[in-house]
């Protein structure tokens, strides 16, 4: 396993996470803005342009996507 700094998913929690209603299931999303912060740093990401602080909030915010994306799977399959 490789240790990478990143800034706490769960800073997110309270500002960046919307519950949006698709096909009658509530699902975990980024906000707009949150979206637009991940889509920034990950164009930056691509053109070699991150700083370390940056390296580190792209990281928390992919590691916060793949958590929602495993409880909306699972909230998917269980309905």
């Amino acid at each position: 396993m490789i240790t990478k700094l990143m800034v706490q998913p769960s800073s997110w929690v309270e500002s960046g996470i919307k519950i949006s209603q698709v096909r009658n299931l509530n699902l975990f999303k980024f906000t707009d803005e949150l979206q637009s912060r991940l889509d920034e740093l990950a164009e930056k990401n691509k053109n070699g342009l991150l700083n370390s602080e940056e390296e580190a909030e792209l990281t928390g915010i992919l590691e916060l996507d793949r958590i929602f994306t495993l409880i909306n799977a699972r909230i998917i399959a269980e309905s």
